[in-house]
């Protein structure tokens, strides 16, 4: 049986070798393509609010009428609607941060012209603390027409469904189809972010940084090191069996009779040499390349 067999064939390397394989499949399906995603829906979205910068708004009903979800190319989206604020469904967006300051996000059904009842959110008010609610400025009264973006749905979890508290209804996540029913109100897929300077705007929303992340670098890593593990590993196994060879060669220089100088005793009565331990072969072999101490 070769050599090379034998050593790879240990349980050990084996035992590496799966390891190995098993790390190099993870950073392939896994790891590497859930940044590589990340990298792309953060491009995408990106591209989405570069767009919406530039671009006229459009009337609301247009992006959403008829629908129950917010397509995906209309987030960020700037619409109008014309209609009146039911200022008197007022609710509360807790645990919101704005510029490293504790803060509410104010959030208001809107009844359009077009036959749709919007979620608005007028913006944010500062609070001392995350239980203080501040004093807030009415909505208009009257009809007006607003510029706002379109916002897809946050994710609301069981256990923090919305509340009343200090006169106010009040949730975690903004959810028109957890506030909705607990108002009493259907409303239009997804919720409306007031541009900054329209009626009854309160501390405009900035827009998100146009960074792309470190995204697309960690997942060039991730296939980087699937690619390095068994790279690795063939080196390891490399540098076993080039050990092995070594020590054989200095075992069989260690064990090899000495050679008959001439006129000498003959070769039958002389002593053999002493056999030579791996280990004893392998302190020859460090002591050769590095030098012998002392």
């Amino acid at each position: 049986m070769p050599n090379w067999v034998r050593v790879v064939f240990q349980p050990r390397w084996i035992a590496l070798a799966v390891a190995v394989l098993a790390f190099t499949a993870l950073c392939w399906s896994v790891l590497a393509p859930w940044q590589l995603n990340k990298n792309s829906s953060t491009s995408h979205r990106n591209q989405q609010i570069s767009d919406s910068v530039n671009a006229d708004p459009v009337p609301a009903a247009q992006l959403l009428g008829g629908r129950t979800e917010v397509p995906k190319d209309a987030e960020w989206r700037k619409v109008t609607i014309t209609g009146r604020y039911l200022a008197d469904k007022q609710s509360l967006a807790r645990l919101r941060n704005q510029d490293g300051n504790p803060a509410y996000e104010v959030l208001v059904p809107f009844a359009a012209d077009d036959g749709a009842t919007y979620l608005v959110d007028r913006g944010f008010v500062r609070t001392p603390t995350g239980g203080v609610i501040p004093e807030i400025a009415p909505a208009p009264s009257d009809t007006v027409t607003l510029i706002a973006r379109i916002r897809a749905p946050e994710t609301t979890s069981a256990d923090r469904g919305p509340r009343t508290e200090g006169g106010y209804l009040q949730v975690y996540a903004i959810d028109p189809r957890a506030i909705g029913p607990a108002q009493g109100i259907v409303f239009a897929p997804g919720y409306l972010n007031l541009a900054e300077g329209q009626p009854g705007g309160l501390g405009p929303i900035p827009l998100p940084m146009l960074d792309a992340g470190p995204y697309l670098s960690y997942g060039l890593q991730w296939l980087a090191f699937g690619i390095m593990a068994p790279l690795a590993l063939g080196y390891f196994v490399y540098a076993e069996l080039r050990r092995r060879r070594e020590d054989r060669e200095v075992i069989a220089a260690g064990t090899a009779p000495a050679p008959t100088e001439p006129g000498g005793p003959d070769t039958e009565t002389q002593a053999p040499r002493e056999e030579v331990s791996p280990e004893a072969a392998r302190a020859a072999r460090i002591a050769d390349r590095y030098g012998r101490r002392g």
